[in-house]
């Protein structure tokens, strides 16, 4: 009988993780290199990508930082490409990368724009990054996927791309209405129906797609934002940085060997009511 933990480990396997540099982006890196795989961080602050993955391979873990404009053609190859290079093959790719303004310390001011008033140039640098980044990541990384008759894509959607956002708990009494920008929910909806295409497309490939929900992950909030987004979750309260960790493996690994063009959702209970 087999053990079910070997079905988790990725020991010989190669991982891209773009946006690897993100907050999301440094744990899912560090969560593929721990189960055995080889992981190019890849991001576009490539001295962050760097740092990242020299944490890693300090730690033990092979591991190597690339610069990687997700919206650019030749930019997306060259990532592949070096990484087929240095590594021989790709398995796994963990699509991070996105422009998303979160209500952190990180993002505060970039939340003032309403509909009425949305800028078209906004919109279409998020739909180059949110959609086109993961379109472009996957034409290149399928091509050594489909050469080994065997790959991964993990794209990383979220609560928005199921439901709209609710604005009310971005209300600050005495304060400016802030907005979670239009882009952010219709781009990850169309997270979920690229993935479908891919899963589908690629059948018999043995090539899997499959997208990954979090919900609102604590990054240094201020007590108001978490007691109002707690209030909306079964579980009353934020993610930790970590709790996205186990479900990425199981998508990434052999213990989800039949799941392809489909959504795995770790919201704390948020899409449940």
């Amino acid at each position: 009988m087999n053990d079910i933990f070997d079905k988790f480990r990725l020991n010989g396997k190669v991982a891209i993780v773009t946006g690897g540099a993100g907050l999301l982006g440094r744990q899912f890196s560090r969560t593929l290199a721990q189960a055995g795989a080889k992981v190019v961080v890849a991001d576009l602050n490539e001295s962050e990508a760097n740092k990242v993955a020299e944490e890693l391979s300090n730690s033990g873990f092979p591991s190597m930082g690339i610069g990687v404009d997700v919206t650019k053609v030749d930019s997306t190859r060259q990532m592949v490409q070096k990484t087929v290079q240095i590594y021989k093959r790709l398995d796994i790719l963990v699509c991070s990368a996105a422009l998303d303004p979160k209500f952190d310390p990180q993002h505060q001011g970039q939340h003032a724009n309403s509909f009425e008033d949305f800028p078209l140039e906004a919109w279409k640098q998020a739909v180059d990054v949110n959609l086109t980044g993961l379109f472009l990541c996957a034409q290149a990384a399928v091509k050594p996927m489909l050469e080994q008759n065997q790959g991964v894509i993990i794209d990383i959607c979220s609560t928005y791309g199921l439901v709209g956002p609710d604005q009310r708990i971005y209300i600050r009494p005495g304060k400016p209405q802030q907005y979670k920008p239009v882009y952010y929910s219709v781009t990850k909806s169309g997270v979920l129906g690229l993935v479908r295409y891919l899963a589908t497309y690629y059948a018999g490939k043995n090539i899997r797609v499959n997208a990954l929900t979090p919900g609102g992950v604590f990054n240094n909030h201020d007590e108001a934002f978490v007691q109002n987004y707690s209030a909306r979750t079964v579980l009353g309260r934020m993610a930790h940085q970590d709790e996205m960790n186990g479900a990425l493996l199981f998508l990434a690994s052999e213990a989800s060997s039949y799941m392809t063009g489909s959504n795995l959702v770790v919201d704390g209970g948020w899409t449940a009511w």
